[in-house]
């Protein structure tokens, strides 16, 4: 049960992971925006508590001294595929900070023409963009309130990483793969060959098929055409 359990957030880990990667790539484009930046919060929280939850249980599991050699060559499996996400995860929460700072998403802007109108207009105008600029101004301090935290975040993440190392010693390079490396990818890619072959012998029958019933109708025109002119000399005859 354990190890269904551990393989089980670890799945749940690669994907919220993936999914964090595929919300960073945004940041900075058309579809930066607040939500953006909130959905992003959400899922670094999400992953960081899957994290812990996946620390926690691989660490006792392979502290088990009564764990046997199959169960524990399963669990180093996990442990590596483990570190290797949160590494993928602490690379993206780094490139998402370098962003966030990079393209801020509230800047108060000055207006760019200036009218040279004075009087009640002016002091109105001029009310409504003070209002304005402390809109920004509170919205850019909760952006960089949120970056704040994601250096903190990331800096737990590689604490996390260092206890792990220090608690369980589990060497990348003596973990034995129960796979070739690219198994996946070249059974993928042989499926695919075979569906494709089939499907072009079936486009091929279909095309033969399609030919001969062509041919035929043809040959019978032809037929029925020699058959009236016979006729018709005959009754000219």
């Amino acid at each position: 049960m354990a190890k269904e359990e551990c393989k089980a957030l670890l799945d749940a880990l690669n994907r919220v992971t993936a999914c964090y990667r595929h919300l960073v790539l945004s940041l900075g484009g058309s579809a930066d925006s607040q939500n953006l930046r909130q959905e992003l919060r959400q899922t670094r929280q999400k992953a960081h508590d899957l994290a812990l939850a996946n620390r926690s249980r691989l660490t006792a599991a392979l502290r088990d001294r009564g764990l046997a050699k199959e169960d524990k060559a399963e669990f180093e499996r996990l442990w590596v595929g483990f570190s290797t996400s949160l590494e993928i995860l602490e690379s993206d929460m780094r490139r998402a900070l370098e962003l966030g700072l990079e393209f801020p998403l509230n800047v108060p802007r000055r207006p760019l023409i200036q009218t040279g109108l004075a009087g009640a207009t002016a002091g109105v105008a001029a009310r409504a963009l003070s209002a304005q600029n402390l809109k920004c101004e509170a919205e850019r301090n909760v952006d960089q309130l949120d970056l704040m935290d994601l250096e903190r975040e990331i800096r737990k993440v590689g604490e996390m990483m260092y206890e792990m190392e220090m608690k369980v010693s589990v060497p990348q390079w003596t973990v034995e793969a129960k796979q070739d490396p690219g198994a996946e990818l070249h059974s993928t890619a042989s499926a695919g060959a075979s569906s494709g072959g089939l499907v072009s012998v079936q486009e091929a029958k279909g095309s033969c098929d399609g030919s001969r019933l062509l041919a035929a109708g043809v040959f019978s025109a032809v037929l029925i055409l020699a058959v009236i002119l016979a006729v018709c000399v005959v009754k000219l005859s």
